[in-house]
């Protein structure tokens, strides 16, 4: 299983990376985690986007979704023809959300383009087992595992400190975790992970590899980083754009 960082930029597009976004791909087989603002015209660097399986919203905030309505145009008005439909998997009310994003009536909306399902435990998606869970952020937000080939990583998706995500990431072989802010920055409650407690839940979930990823522009990485490091002695990574991990 492989996973190659299509944006890493938290809460709005950076200079060097659109927002979020991770391709994850195994036996000729992909979902997309997240696509977020900017997104999906770096997605077509990295896989033909019309063999996508399914995509994954953690939640419907911008920088997590909105590119949603850039490949709804795409599969719609393409010259060879409006694509099959493939699956979109977010909290609910994504299809109204995606539909009032690009000024659409909720029926049809994008209901020909895509195949709206509410998140679940457990689902299967070509060779993939996606498992979520419910994580602390001011909305509707989860986190997701897949798994494939023996091999598993984790996607936090925004939330602030999180025993779910602890649960859901045990022995994970990549923790793909937030790391929004700083431990000197006022943190709210139930919002993000700092690089700190990012590192201290890998630790707590017993992850093989920490990925760093919705790094807010303007913070400075290499701070990031130490606050990290500082915590967690394993193999740690800060997330780029094009970055490819193999899982």
């Amino acid at each position: 299983m492989r996973l190659t960082i299509v944006g890493c930029a938290g809460s709005y597009p950076g200079p060097d990376s659109p927002a979020s976004c991770y391709l994850v791909e195994h036996d000729g087989h992909s979902v997309v985690l997240d696509l977020g603002n900017g997104a999906f015209g770096a997605l077509q660097r990295y896989v033909d986007v019309l063999h996508v399986d399914a995509v994954v919203l953690s939640h419907l905030h911008a920088d997590h979704c909105l590119d949603l309505t850039s490949y709804y145009v795409w599969r719609r008005y393409r010259p060879e023809g409006p694509a099959h439909a493939i699956p979109v998997i977010g909290p609910a009310g994504t299809a109204d959300r995606m539909a009032r994003a690009y000024d659409l009536r909720p029926e049809p909306g994008m209901h020909g383009e895509f195949e709206f399902r509410d998140h679940v435990a457990v689902t299967e998606v070509g060779p993939f087992r996606i498992s979520t869970a419910r994580v602390n952020h001011p909305v509707e937000a989860y986190a997701t595992r897949v798994e494939a080939g023996g091999r598993s990583l984790v996607f936090s998706g925004d939330t602030g400190e999180s025993d779910a995500l602890v649960e859901l990431s045990r022995g994970a072989d990549v923790a793909l975790f937030e790391a929004s802010l700083l431990e000197r920055y006022d943190v709210p409650p139930n919002l993000h992970l700092t690089a700190r407690q990012a590192a201290e839940h890998a630790i707590r979930a017993d992850a093989g590899r920490l990925v760093l990823t919705h790094l807010v522009p303007w913070t400075s990485r290499e701070e990031t980083l130490a606050e990290a490091t500082a915590a967690y002695d394993g193999d740690l990574t800060l997330a780029t754009q094009g970055l490819v991990v193999e899982v």
